[in-house]
């Protein structure tokens, strides 16, 4: 049984991943808040990555980094503040956490490191200056990372477009908005975040060996079609 920490396991993406991951593996979840699932597997530390001094682990075979914002405004609304604000919480924050466990992470069993980014690093969107600015330089650590690593930890991201998730919440809040939301990808659907969980697994397993480097694009077909 692998040991997996997950960051930000308490809500969305993370919190279904740590539901996805909980019968298989040892999961260790630091958020702000409990999430609202209990599993034997499942232990979790109640701190703010950015400011808090981050626990001792003994073993560790992969990090998953879920932490992320959606703060959209257009360019002359968005306070420099804002954009120190997405980087802290969607890189600094990342680049903590793996510094610090880097080194146990090292001697874990063919280790992995998940890293989130999203569709609007690719697909120009208005209003995401911000956030499509700090997701790149996930993407630009993620294969910086993968290079520096390796052969030992691979490192991989994912970046999906619009989850059904609280973070999300604001975009789908009615079913007009949900129907104009699958309208706009080409697969005419938008992502649950078992979707999502169920990638992050896969990147983490035996079975994703050989991949490193990689941003992988669950986009329902909006960045790479033209329907």
């Amino acid at each position: 049984m692998k040991t997996i920490l997950i960051v930000g396991g308490s809500k969305g993406i993370g919190n279904s991943i740590l539901k996805n991951l909980a019968n298989t593996h040892q999961i260790i979840n630091l958020s702000r808040t409990e999430p609202d699932f209990k599993h034997p597997n499942v232990s979790h530390f109640g701190i703010d990555v950015l400011q808090d001094n981050l626990p001792d682990i003994d073993h560790l075979d992969s990090i998953i980094y879920c932490p992320g914002s959606i703060n959209l405004k257009p360019l002359k609304r968005l306070k420099i503040e804002d954009f120190q604000n997405d980087f802290n919480i969607n890189v600094i924050g990342a680049v903590k956490v793996i510094q610090h466990y880097l080194s146990i992470l090292k001697n874990g069993t063919k280790p992995s490191i998940v890293l989130f980014s999203t569709v609007a690093a690719k697909l120009g969107m208005p209003f995401h200056a911000s956030v499509a600015a700090s997701k790149s330089a996930v993407e630009g650590l993620t294969k910086s990372l993968g290079a520096e690593f390796a052969p030992t930890i691979r490192v991989n991201a994912i970046a999906p477009t619009v989850t059904d998730t609280e973070l999300a919440a604001k975009l789908l809040r009615n079913e007009k908005m949900e129907e104009a939301m699958k309208e706009r990808h080409p697969l005419k659907k938008y992502l649950a975040p078992e979707e999502v969980a169920d990638m992050a697994a896969f990147l983490i397993s035996d079975k994703a060996a050989s991949i490193s480097g990689q941003i992988f694009q669950m986009d329902c077909g909006i960045v790479s079609f033209k329907i």
